[in-house]
């Protein structure tokens, strides 16, 4: 079953990015290294609750 995850970004932690993730075979929190608007350059965002 997707269910959709909002990531937010490690440092300033503005929620900047929504994508789908399968839970039954993605369990742990999802980090992904992407562009943030607010601090300027790529950083990482950890999946929030």
């Amino acid at each position: 079953m997707n269910k959709k995850i909002t990531l937010a970004c490690a440092e300033c932690s503005s929620r900047n990015y929504t994508t789908h993730k399968n839970v039954s075979t993605q369990p742990a929190r999802l980090e992904v290294k992407k562009y943030c608007k607010t601090c300027g350059r790529h950083t990482l965002h950890r999946e929030t609750k």
